[in-house]
């Protein structure tokens, strides 16, 4: 594909021309085409969403901008092997991908095993031309529930980087899949998207990465990721976000689980301005097992908006979701979360709580769990809270000679530990510990 210039990005860039240009490259294809288009023009229909709707509650949206943003050109062979170095976060991969600045720099190298067994891990660009059936089976065919519909509109209008994983029926691999993003250009706009498939049976482990060169880094980052889990599959996701401190970020994932599947999803928040994830979970089969956590460290002037839905379409099935925030300086984060139980969905198990540890007198928690129930046989709860570190516990580091950061640190570390416990891979999770304390310190 022809790289798009990235001369300094003028007001209103991510125009239907240059959008349509890019869309040429993929003529070949035309069902993507159409669906690219498909995007644009929803795009262009819909507003940009105000703080009086009910689904942006809370949130600053009269700062919400996509002007000044563009696609960026190819980093340069020096750029690209200095980042791919610094991707290697997890020595034991199955598989690594790297894009930096929507471009795939590195592709992953399979073991002959894995190959063999028709694993399939591969850029979203070489999927499109290789395994248009399974994508037109799979990719993008939730709909956006949460309130970020015009972002993931324009996601999909610009759709041409990320990675897609499918593990046949039967398979399972040990070793985690590991795919990492960069931001490296000055008002760079990225879309990356994971398409993640297992089959029947299948075992797979799931490590995105969403990373910035630089600490300041300003960008627009639209992420999206489509999780399908077949019966009786095991699917684990470690989801980091990291983007520079001038980024504006929206990620939209879409998670279906099918009869006795078993997911895990971990989301780990520290970079960005302002960052919004809505998270989507669908359980379809009876048995279905789904578990939901984040984390995050905010810190200065930074929003995470979190928002999440747990869809209960199927009987004798479990949901269990947990997410934490810390908060320092003037942060702000928000929790919307609603557990949503169909009439059918007897013996139903649904869970959701949000803690939040306020570090600052001027750092502000809002939180709005939410239960939808239809069905008379269901065990379901919700609940939140806020608050300060124990004055106790505070205490008792002070007095053995621990300064007074270095205390709210450790305190808030061991609040976090309890989701980073499920990661369930040990570099994997020391990865982000060390984004942790590197964020506390920054702070």
């Amino acid at each position: 594909m022809s790289a798009v210039a990235s001369a300094p990005a003028p007001a209103g860039v991510l125009d239907v021309a240059l959008q349509s240009a890019e869309t040429a490259a993929f003529r070949a294809q035309d069902w993507f085409a159409v669906l690219r288009q498909q995007g644009w023009h929803a795009f262009q229909s819909l507003p940009m969403p105000t703080r009086d709707n009910e689904k942006w509650r809370f949130s600053d949206a009269r700062t919400l901008s996509l002007d000044g943003y563009a696609p960026a050109k190819a980093p340069t062979p020096a750029q690209a092997a200095d980042l791919i170095a610094r991707s290697r976060l997890i020595s034991d991969a199955a598989g690594l991908i790297v894009h930096v600045d929507g471009h795939c720099v590195l592709k992953p190298t399979l073991s002959a095993e894995l190959v063999a067994q028709g694993v399939v891990f591969e850029s979203l660009e070489d999927a499109v031309r290789s395994r248009p059936a399974l994508l037109q089976e799979h990719l993008l065919k939730h709909p956006v529930l949460l309130g970020g519909d015009k972002f993931a509109a324009l996601h999909r209008a610009w759709l041409r980087a990320g990675y897609v994983l499918h593990i046949p029926k039967g398979v399972e691999v040990k070793q985690p899949f590991v795919s990492v993003t960069w931001t490296l250009s000055d008002g760079v706009a990225v879309f990356p998207h994971a398409l993640i498939v297992a089959g029947e049976r299948a075992v797979a482990d799931v490590h995105d990465f969403h990373l910035s060169a630089r600490a300041d880094q300003r960008a627009l980052a639209i992420s999206a990721a489509d999780i399908h889990a077949g019966t009786g599959s095991q699917v684990r996701r470690l989801a980091v976000q990291a983007w520079g401190s001038a980024t504006q970020s929206f990620q939209v994932d879409n998670t279906c689980g099918g009869r006795d599947a078993l997911i895990s999803s971990v989301n780990a928040a520290v970079g960005s301005r302002r960052a919004r994830l809505e998270n989507s979970v669908r359980l379809d089969g009876e048995g279905a097992d789904v578990r939901l956590y984040g984390i995050s460290v905010a810190s200065g002037e930074q929003e995470f908006d979190q928002r999440t839905l747990q869809i209960h379409a199927a009987g004798h099935a479990k949901s269990d979701l947990l997410f934490k925030n810390a908060l320092l300086g003037k942060a702000r984060t928000i929790f919307s979360g609603l557990i949503k139980v169909a009439p059918d969905a007897q013996r139903t198990d649904a869970f959701q709580t949000n803690r939040n540890l306020l570090l600052s007198p001027d750092a502000e928690a809002d939180s709005l769990p939410g239960l939808e129930i239809e069905a008379n046989d269901v065990k379901c709860s919700h609940g939140a809270t806020t608050g300060q570190i124990d004055p106790t516990e505070l205490f008792y580091l002070r007095a053995r000679g621990i300064p007074l950061a270095v205390a709210q640190e450790l305190l808030a570390q061991g609040f976090l530990e309890e989701v980073l416990a499920k990661v369930g891979h040990e570099e994997a999770a020391a990865a982000v510990r060390e984004m942790l304390r590197l964020k506390f310190h920054q702070a």
